[in-house]
């Protein structure tokens, strides 16, 4: 198995990824992880608000970089997916662009 595949499940890309392609993601959760304590132990700790906001804003970019992470594979996929000849290719680019829409926050 390469690193991740797809696989197209009714008309959603189904990720199937190696343990080696969720080790990256798993340790930036982690990391998350531990700021969302630190962040905790700020607020019990009545920390300056803008320390407190800093934290929550390294947070958002973090997780943000996550799920860039998540889109890149699954756009990845999803083109190997459609370019199978026997690919519904309609099914696999609504789902790459329905996963974007999501990402990008946009809504019809």
């Amino acid at each position: 198995m390469s690193e991740i595949e797809g696989v197209l499940v009714g008309d959603k890309i189904q990720l199937k990824r190696s343990d080696e392609a969720k080790r990256p993601l798993v340790q930036r959760l982690n990391r998350i992880e531990g700021q969302v304590r630190g962040l905790r132990g700020m607020i019990e700790e009545d920390r300056y608000c803008l320390d407190e906001i800093q934290q929550i804003t390294a947070l958002t970019s973090a997780l943000r970089e996550v799920a860039v992470m998540i889109i890149g594979e699954h756009v990845t996929a999803g083109v190997r997916v459609a370019s199978e000849p026997s690919a519904d290719r309609e099914a696999a680019l609504a789902d790459m662009v329905r996963v974007l829409r999501v990402g990008m926050q946009y809504k019809e």
